[in-house]
């Protein structure tokens, strides 16, 4: 694992609008909505970026609303960059973890691959193959 390992990080919502005033407002910045390249494998699925600069340090990372992820408790997502999300995701299982979700595109973003931890967090791994 390479130093400064998070990699992206998302924070799921219910309500876009209510939430993308807040944090707009709260950080006196605007988000930017992040369109998605399959709309037909992601129906139910909302992204609105924070500001991101990969030139710096620091993680980008967005608000979601995606159908089935509720907001509050266990809402927030960390992803882990990696070589390839399907070797981590495989190692995840092999070692009391379990796949959510097997490796998948993200278009020109990539791939991730979302797991359980040991105690039931949801974490997501992101690579670029």
């Amino acid at each position: 694992m390479k130093p400064n390992p998070v990699g992206w990080f998302e924070i799921y919502v219910q309500d876009m609008p209510r939430a993308v005033a807040f944090y707009e407002a709260m950080l006196a910045t605007k988000l930017e909505n992040l369109p998605m390249s399959d709309p037909e494998a992601w129906p139910d699925l909302e992204m609105w970026a924070f500001p991101m600069d990969y030139n710096v340090t620091g993680s980008a990372g967005s608000l979601v609303k995606m159908g089935g992820c509720p907001s509050g408790g266990n809402s927030t997502i960390v992803y882990f960059s990696c070589e390839d999300c399907a070797v981590d995701a495989a190692r995840a299982a092999a070692n009391g973890g379990s796949i959510f979700k097997e490796k998948m595109g993200i278009g020109e973003h990539g791939f991730i691959a979302l797991v359980l931890d040991t105690e039931g967090n949801m974490i997501g791994l992101h690579s670029m193959i």
